[in-house]
């Protein structure tokens, strides 16, 4: 799937001259968490709950009271700073470098971009316009609509067990690993040691997900590694 699939069409945008008390309202109005700046159909930034959260409404504006920090402080973001508290408009408060995303972009580059970025939504653009928007929710909606993975012919026990070695030997967080998958019947046997819950978890899922395992029998032992100190 691609963010054409998911977007959401129906982008609620905010111009620059939108007072920020407007944006703030139309943020609740609609549920939405964040609302991209746009101008003559150019997208210029993008207002989020996170830029409104300092403001001297609310008395939340960042205060540097010790001297040292004073010091220390650069003037420039210390402005920006007060402008982000004090401005009146979606243009003084809107965080300006904001990624983007085309219609063609895979749903697993986008969680990759939220992810590394820290961020709740990205804007679709298409030939210099706004077409769309998607958000962390519908990457969860998309993944609530996917239909179950159709049910695969089992395989035999040998065709099982160098599949599941073949997909734990691609996963990075399998290499600290000692493990012994037996497969008997169809039934998956994971025998051996770990250094964490979450990665006893994962072998019990890759084991799971390879067809013609009928269940999974996770034996594995969590001891986490301890590097030798001679």
């Amino acid at each position: 799937m691609k963010a054409k699939d998911v977007m959401t069409a129906d982008v609620i945008s905010v111009a620059p001259d939108t007072p920020v008390g407007e944006v703030a309202k139309l943020l609740v109005d609609h549920g939405i968490s964040g609302a991209p700046v746009i101008e003559a159909g150019k997208l210029l930034g993008i207002v989020s709950e996170g830029d409104l959260v300092h403001r001297a409404e609310l008395g939340t504006e960042s205060h540097r009271r010790r001297w040292f920090e004073v010091l220390v402080s650069d003037p420039a973001r210390l402005a920006k700073e007060y402008v982000h508290a004090h401005g009146r408009t979606a243009r003084d408060v809107m965080t300006r470098e904001v990624a983007t995303i085309n219609p063609e972009t895979s749903l697993e580059e986008i969680a990759n971009i939220l992810e590394a970025k820290q961020i709740k939504r990205l804007p679709v653009v298409e030939k210099a316009s706004v077409v769309g928007i998607v958000s962390r929710a519908n990457l969860v909606r998309a993944l609530a609509a996917s239909p179950p993975s159709a049910a695969q012919a089992p395989a035999n026990d040998d065709a099982i067990q160098r599949q599941l070695r073949a997909a734990l030997q691609a996963e990075e967080w399998s290499r600290t690993a000692y493990v012994s998958p037996i497969v008997t019947d169809g039934v998956v046997h994971l025998w051996g040691r770990v250094d964490t819950d979450a990665q006893r978890r994962a072998m019990e899922l890759a084991a799971e997900a390879v067809p013609g395992v009928k269940r999974v029998e996770n034996h594995l032992r969590v001891t986490p590694h301890r590097p030798y100190a001679g």
